[in-house]
């Protein structure tokens, strides 16, 4: 278990320095339509931070996450986004009815690999593979699942054309 103000990463323990962090919370439908409404607001959440996380891996693990919790959890409920814009990157929850924890996120199952035929069952590989960290977590009405991403420094950013 980490220390508090750490977490677990693909890479070394990343300490956090403490500040306030700005962040969003939204509830979107328990529909596809959700999908593109999620990508949105992780666009325009970016678009804020100052030293910026890769606003394409963003949403594109943003809509691996929300497309999951509609295609994998019951009921009308209303799943949520949050988006935190910390110091040192991004992070991107989205909650759901489901206390169910999803399968293979933060570690491969020996010998089940993606099959690159079908269309799906690629997205907790993607998360795994860009985020910084990611994972799950209960919460008082389902579960939470994340990913973080580091900042990009200014000068690894692509420039507009």
């Amino acid at each position: 278990m980490p220390y508090p103000g750490t977490c677990a990463t693909n890479g070394p323990a990343v300490h956090e320095r403490p500040s306030p962090a700005a962040s969003w919370r939204v509830a979107l439908p328990h529909s596809a339509a959700a999908v593109p409404v999620a990508r949105a607001l992780v666009r325009t959440a970016l678009a804020e931070l100052e030293h910026g996380a890769d606003g394409d891996t963003a949403e594109l693990l943003t809509a691996e996450l929300v497309a999951n919790a509609v295609e994998h959890t019951a009921g009308d409920d209303p799943i949520e986004l949050v988006v935190r814009l910390l110091p040192t990157g991004c992070q991107v929850e989205v909650h759901d009815a489901d206390p169910a924890p999803p399968g293979d996120l933060t570690r491969p199952a020996a010998g089940r690999e993606p099959d690159p035929w079908q269309e799906h069952g690629r997205g907790l590989l993607l998360i795994r593979a860009l985020s910084s960290s990611c994972g799950h977590r209960p919460t008082e009405t389902g579960k939470a699942v994340w990913f973080r991403l580091a900042a990009v420094p200014p000068q690894g950013r692509p420039r507009p054309v």
